[in-house]
């Protein structure tokens, strides 16, 4: 049975067949409507989410199938005492497949040893956000119509940032990409995802100003500073208004660069900066629903 834990649990190639059936689907949307009829996804939020809670769930409304779950750890029986592996082994009787988050790194790869139904993490702490990555892919190929050759930046949390810490595990595979890692000290990239990118020799630089880099970038990837992975408020506040983007930074790119975003966004992104159409982060979030579309039929095919 075929779960979806880390990014690189499909290779390159499973990954575009996914990119690829994502675009059928939005293209056609009417085809795909009966598809999963019958089926049930299960939806296991520890965490709070938006869109990928909603997404997954639209998803599966539009195959056809049935969406069952919760939102929050404490609608769940884990408030009563009940183990993560006791939750899933339960819910797994009741559906065909799992979308789970949750606040601990690991939780859906334990979760996956003990589940009947192919399990899909959808956020586990700071480690990994993989179909957020797979909204992402979609979205740089549809808006550069390529995956390779690019250069990348990164901009804000990039220690707690599970999106940025998958997206750099997945674009690292493609030839000619180099990354911009924009960050304060506090916030830099885990050493062990720069020791990845050093020991297969994919170029990256570290800076602290946006400014300097703007005009370099193919894409600017921004990141919320997350409130919630800090244990100390006096450091967020100090470091969540580090990056703000704003028309005059916007000035200083090319004509071609793309800005995204995973949302949900705070203010390190000015509401002006939606009027530019360099703005795909509206778009991300609508090929989220199509990509994750193509993933459940994937997972419950090959199940």
């Amino acid at each position: 049975m075929r779960h979806l834990i880390d990014i690189k649990d499909f290779s390159v190639e499973e990954i575009h067949r996914i990119l690829d059936l994502a675009d059928q689907m939005q293209a056609a949307p009417e085809r795909y409507r009966e598809t999963q009829r019958g089926r049930i996804l299960a939806t296991l939020f520890f965490e709070p989410s938006t869109r990928t809670r909603l997404s997954f769930e639209s998803a599966m409304l539009s195959l056809g199938g049935s969406v069952l779950g919760f939102a929050t750890a404490d609608s769940s029986s884990t408030a009563k005492g009940e183990s993560l592996t006791d939750t899933i082994r339960t819910v797994s009787c009741y559906c065909d497949i799992i979308a789970m988050r949750h606040p601990k790194e690991g939780a859906p790869l334990a979760g996956s040893f003990k589940s009947e139904v192919p399990i899909i993490n959808a956020g586990d702490g700071g480690h990994n956000h993989p179909t957020q990555t797979l909204t992402d892919l979609m979205t740089i190929r549809r808006e550069k119509g390529r995956l390779d050759s690019l250069t990348v930046g990164l901009c804000g949390d990039l220690k707690f940032g599970r999106t940025v810490h998958s997206l750099i595990a997945a674009m690292s595979r493609y030839p000619g990409v180099r990354f911009v890692l924009i960050s304060p000290p506090e916030l830099r990239v885990p050493e062990y995802v720069l020791s990845g990118l050093a020991a297969r020799g994919i170029p990256y630089e570290e800076v602290e100003s946006m400014e300097q880099v703007m005009g370099d970038l193919d894409i600017l990837y921004m990141t919320r500073v997350q409130k919630e992975r800090f244990f100390n408020e006096a450091d967020y506040i100090r470091l969540k208004d580090t990056y703000i983007l704003d028309t005059d930074k916007m000035k200083k790119a090319r004509p071609d660069l793309r800005v995204l975003h995973p949302l949900p966004r705070v203010n390190e992104i000015a509401v002006q900066v939606d009027l530019d159409p360099r703005a795909v982060y509206f778009k991300q979030v609508k090929n989220g629903r199509y990509v994750r579309m193509a993933l459940i039929t994937r997972l419950l095919e090959e199940r």
